[in-house]
């Protein structure tokens, strides 16, 4: 008899960046917290964020989360983060699209107005805020990790691209910031494949030059992603907006502008004066989708000021399915779920 696994899943996009919320048929992980339970995942079974994002059920722009039991009993749910670099800490966008995929579901009662609740992380606690109207999710605000700038206008020499100036941010990971015009991109759709190969030879050669520490969780490897920022408008007093595109992995440019490269962004131009607690950025992506980063605060971490925000955006429920795994297919690698799929979810034995 051949052999099928079974698991079901919420597709849902947020700005474009589409996040599959595995919804059930995984076994209980090993592990006390969402983070020890994200370690056991990515040493010891990658088998399912492999499955969905690769060949035949998947493409390395999507993501996937993993609706989990949270450790805190403030959390009413815990969810792990899968991209095609690996397992994130934090992620805007997935927040925002786990959130709704928890109303919608019903693990959260959803209630019309403003409602708040709590969602586990491998970062730790996320509060969210959802307005709801009409029975419609309209809008996510959830918390951006603490961000800081750990380099201010560094300049590196790429081949073929010349000296380029970046500065960087630690935001949920450490990001390359970079002006776009610099670089001669308007951030249009059109130069989508040329931005993410430009952002390929900058993180490259960063990568190759130095490493970077966080103040708290020390080494979280090579900077991993690249921020390119369009021109500021003002649009009121404590309203701006700007064009933006993030690099994410070779020959990926993200559909969105990603929440944590808005944070990042937040943090720059806090380190440059340009914005005070309680101003707003709408970050607009190459397909004209936004997240609004909020300013809300700083302290001080050792020797560096740490921007406290928020980011808000709108996630759509795009389908309900059972996934089949078909483990006789060629394309389909089966080692690497046998030991997280429900028994109970086992077909065709």
């Amino acid at each position: 008899m051949k052999e099928e696994l079974v698991f079901q899943m919420m597709d849902t996009h947020a700005g474009g960046d589409v996040s599959r919320i595995v919804t059930g048929g995984i076994d209980l992980l090993p592990g006390a917290t969402v983070r020890e339970q994200m370690h056991y995942l990515r040493d010891d079974a990658d088998g399912l964020r492999k499955l969905l994002l690769d060949e035949p059920y998947g493409i390395p722009e999507m993501s996937v989360d993993l609706l989990v039991p949270p450790s805190d009993p403030e959390a009413a749910v815990g969810y792990i983060i899968m991209e095609v670099m690996g397992y994130p800490i934090y992620s805007g966008s997935n927040t925002i699209c786990t959130a709704t995929a928890v109303l919608e579901l019903g693990l959260v009662e959803k209630r019309e107005g403003r409602q708040r609740f709590t969602l586990e992380s491998p970062a730790g606690l996320v509060h969210i805020e959802a307005l709801v109207e009409n029975g419609v999710v309209e809008a996510i605000t959830c918390e951006g990790l603490p961000s800081y700038i750990d380099t201010y206008r560094s300049s590196i020499h790429v081949p073929d691209l010349g000296d380029v100036t970046y500065s960087v941010a630690y935001s949920g990971g450490f990001y390359a910031l970079v002006e776009a015009a610099e670089l001669g991109f308007d951030l249009t759709r059109d130069e989508e494949r040329d931005l993410a190969d430009c952002a390929h030879r900058i993180v490259e050669a960063i990568q190759a030059e130095r490493g970077f520490s966080h103040y708290t969780l020390g080494d979280v490897g090579p900077l991993p992603f690249l921020h390119f920022m369009g021109p500021v408008e003002q649009v009121a007093d404590d309203f701006y907006r700007s064009r933006s595109a993030t690099y994410v992995h070779p020959g990926v440019i993200c559909r969105s502008t990603t929440g944590t490269g808005t944070s990042a962004r937040l943090a720059l131009m806090n380190h440059e004066g340009l914005i005070k607690p309680g101003d707003r950025l709408e970050t607009v992506s190459l397909r004209e989708t936004g997240f609004i980063g909020e300013f809300t605060g700083t302290r001080r971490e050792g020797t560096h000021q740490v921007v406290e925000n928020t980011i808000t955006g709108k996630s759509y429920v795009l389908s309900r399915a059972e996934v089949v795994v078909n483990c006789e297919d060629p394309m389909v690698e089966c080692a690497g779920l046998h030991h997280i799929l429900t028994s109970g979810h086992h077909a065709g034995e």
